[in-house]
């Protein structure tokens, strides 16, 4: 479901309906006449509407965490806020940026549009960006030849799948971030999808080594061993970019996850 379309059509009704009424029909009613539904109903909702869109399309939109592939950072259930002017100002609908504002950076969460199906809503963490050679052999991630910062920081116990799992500490960029490493799943990569520029990644039995195109990027799971991501169908390319996530602002099942994540 598109709910930008859906909005904008909304916004676009509910404001024919509101200058309809507020220069044409409203001058013609008696002063003590009740209005009509059309204009209760209606153009009255217009500048709700209006402010729930500008927010919504250029500020902050609202999203829930569906799976278990961020885990531990992000948690089934969590609804998440993201900054939808950190790369940039975007048209709502067609998604077309029209300003330049920044660019993700490694270890950014990032909510995009999934590249085989564009209607759905995706949120990874940034991994490689254009020009870089990404690398995760035996569940070793190298970028441009250098081992990333990875430590051992105890286990973690996942309630969904009731058992635990080695949990690590990463370090990209600037990010350190927690991510969950199972030590008897395959380092291969199985299912990977004929994906668009799939000719510049590599796989073996070890794992991957991938290229990074111009305009797109590369980006992973913190669950790593529990994620499709560019691993199996391929890069994310900067138009499919949502927005940034920096906040968990409510989780009906747990009400401690709130401000956990920034």
């Amino acid at each position: 479901m598109n709910f930008a379309l859906i909005l904008f059509i909304l916004l676009v009704v509910s404001a024919v309906l509101w200058v309809a009424d507020h220069f044409v029909f409203r001058k013609r009613r008696a002063p003590d006449a009740k209005e009509p539904l059309w204009v209760e109903y209606g153009a009255s909702f217009f500048p709700v509407i209006l402010i729930v869109f500008l927010l919504r399309s250029f500020l902050v939109e609202p999203f829930k965490i569906p799976s278990g592939s961020m885990l531990p950072t992000l948690t089934v259930g969590d609804f998440i806020a993201v900054n939808k002017f950190t790369y940039g100002i975007r048209l709502p609908v067609i998604n077309k940026k029209i300003i330049e504002l920044g660019a993700p950076q490694r270890g950014d969460v990032v909510v995009f549009r999934y590249p085989p199906d564009p209607s759905l809503d995706y949120i990874k963490r940034v991994v490689g960006l254009p020009g870089d050679k990404v690398a995760y052999q035996n569940k070793r991630l190298t970028i441009n030849g250098l081992a990333v910062a990875v430590e051992r920081s105890g286990d973690y116990f996942d309630p969904e799948r009731l058992f635990y799992t080695p949990r690590y500490e990463e370090t990209l960029g600037t990010v350190r971030h927690a991510l969950l490493i199972e030590d008897d799943a395959p380092a291969y990569v199985p299912h990977v999808m004929q994906f668009p520029q799939r000719d510049k990644c590599l796989y073996n039995t070890e794992g991957f080594i991938c290229e990074v195109p111009p305009g797109h990027y590369f980006v992973m799971g913190d669950n790593r061993d529990n994620s499709q991501d560019s691993r199996v169908w391929g890069f994310v390319p900067d138009e499919n970019l949502v927005g940034k996530a920096f906040f968990v602002w409510f989780n009906f099942g747990d009400l401690k996850r709130i401000g956990s994540f920034r």
